[in-house]
């Protein structure tokens, strides 16, 4: 038998004709013209619903085994910690929500909830906000002609090479290369508005008395002295 697609409003008048007796059960399939299981089917339908279209299906797919109390828990340990691994929050949905499930589903729902992984930003602990709030209050009082800085900076001759390469798995990635080894220097100078007013280069590394001979000399002695302060 070909399928066809039976109107509503035929499946309707039918339900009708039989709930009244208007026609014996034969007669209406005579006109209507559809088998008796499908009747019976759709007077389940009717009976149950009222009406001869079946429900529609308002949930699609496995139901969700995180509700919204647990996305709330895992939201909160994520920006409480954000390094945590994905089978470290398994275990404390286990422990603490009585929750078993996989860790791909976690790893779902953190993304539905916009949640990725990037790479991470590492903060000092010895980092206070309130002492950097009052540095800047501090500094604010001068202006930017009355600011200098000074920095250090040392240099060799070695050859620099790349940190990362790609190889087959289960081989290292090798890269040949010259290496150049020459004498170590190391410098300071004075930043300002102006550019650099003060400048020191020393063979090897920067010492206290050569730090201190650079201030007294350099420095101090420099006509710029009086419009900066250092920090």
């Amino acid at each position: 038998m070909v399928y066809c697609k039976i109107s509503a409003d035929v499946k309707l008048v039918a339900m009708r004709l039989y709930e009244q007796n208007i026609l014996t059960l034969d007669q209406i399939l005579d006109c209507v013209g559809f088998s008796e299981r499908t009747f019976w089917w759709v007077w389940k339908i009717y009976s149950l619903t009222g009406d001869v279209k079946p429900p529609t299906c308002t949930t699609r797919g496995w139901p969700r085994k995180l509700h919204f109390n647990d996305l709330t828990y895992l939201l909160a340990l994520v920006r409480q910690c954000p390094e945590w691994f994905l089978d470290e929050l398994l275990d404390l949905l286990a422990s603490n929500r009585f929750i078993s499930m996989h860790y791909t589903t976690i790893h779902r729902e953190l993304e539905r909830m916009g949640i990725s992984v990037k790479k991470l930003q590492i903060i000092a602990k010895e980092c206070d906000e309130d002492l950097q709030a009052d540095f800047i209050r501090q500094m604010g009082q001068y202006s930017a002609e009355e600011l200098g800085f000074l920095d250090e900076f040392s240099k060799d001759e070695r050859t620099s090479q790349h940190r990362r390469g790609r190889a087959k798995k289960g081989k290292r990635a090798v890269m040949r290369g010259v290496f150049v080894r020459g004498r170590r220097a190391s410098g300071k100078g004075l930043l300002t508005l102006q550019g650099i007013v003060a400048s020191t280069v020393v063979e090897g590394s920067m010492t206290r008395e050569k730090y201190l001979y650079f201030l007294e000399h350099s420095v101090v002695s420099s006509s710029f002295v009086r419009c900066f302060k250092f920090i």
